[in-house]
């Protein structure tokens, strides 16, 4: 800072440097005023350019961390649907087999045999309703075309998972010809056995269901830890100390008003040079 000359009252640097001291504050004041009302450390490039290039980048990943969890959310809600799908028709084909098992008894007749056909091929049309009404967002699942199915999840390249539902789960599949009231009772208990296959083939194909939505239940797990970390690092770059912003605050009003002060008395002090005058 310049020394002051007060003989020389043509320029009164003293009232300069005094004048500039108290827009320096100013302006210090006005940042600090301005983060507290937006709550942001970075109000432009202009405060902070490397931080706020850093945190760009921050806030680029995290957006991109929260796209990918909806996404994985999405893609958890759709197997949800095929589960309940698969659930539903294993249970159809436990009802088939019990009733292939009592028609697989000479204790039975022809008419109790010609009624649990009739109640099996009802169950095997439901079987196909159920198919038909498992979608999602247009594509049926349960029918054997839901297959190399693309999830993307993370951000990196790389992150993304593969998976499908391959078996075809209507019951004009599963459910091979149905006995007849007159077959015999042998005949019924091969029917029985193959309706059991079926049910381990749907048995696999829901446990592959579930093994994927674990690894996306764990996936989201490990992105909402990503998420937190990168917002942290957001945070702490970006956005404003309140505590610390509130403290400057009230250091550069108390000094705005020594500076307005000493303005005011550096103007005055080249006026003792008139006493040479008297």
């Amino acid at each position: 800072m310049a020394s002051t000359d007060l003989s020389r009252i043509a320029g009164n640097i003293g009232a300069l440097n005094a004048l500039y001291a108290l827009q320096n504050v100013n302006a210090q004041l006005a940042t600090a005023q301005t983060r507290l009302s937006t709550g942001k450390r970075i109000n432009s490039a202009e405060d902070d350019p490397a931080g706020f290039q850093f945190a760009s980048k921050f806030q680029v990943r995290s957006e991109g961390l929260q796209v990918a969890m909806d996404i994985i959310g999405d893609a958890k809600n759709m197997l949800s649907v095929a589960e309940g799908g698969q659930r539903k028709i294993n249970d159809l084909l436990i009802k088939i087999r019990n009733k292939s098992l009592e028609a697989a008894s000479d204790t039975v007749g022809t008419a109790e045999r010609t009624a649990v056909a009739t109640q099996i091929a009802a169950f095997s049309s439901q079987m196909d309703d159920i198919v038909t009404q498992t979608t999602w967002n247009g594509n049926k699942l349960l029918d054997g075309t839901f297959t190399a199915k693309l999830i993307r999840t993370g951000v990196d390249s790389g992150d993304t998972l593969t998976f499908g539902i391959s078996t075809d789960h209507k019951g004009a599949t599963l459910v091979s010809t149905v006995p007849t009231g007159t077959s015999t009772a042998a005949e019924w208990g091969t029917f029985a056995d193959g309706i059991k296959t079926d049910l381990e083939t749907v048995g696999t194909a829901v446990a592959g269901v579930g093994s994927n939505m674990a690894r996306l239940t764990a996936q989201e797990g490990n992105l909402q830890v990503q998420h937190a970390n990168t917002e942290a690092s957001y945070n702490r770059i970006m956005n404003a100390n309140m505590a610390l912003e509130q403290v400057n605050a009230t250091k550069f009003a108390i000094l705005q008003q020594t500076s307005t002060a000493m303005l005011a008395q550096a103007n005055s002090g080249p006026q003792y040079v008139l006493s040479l005058f008297r």
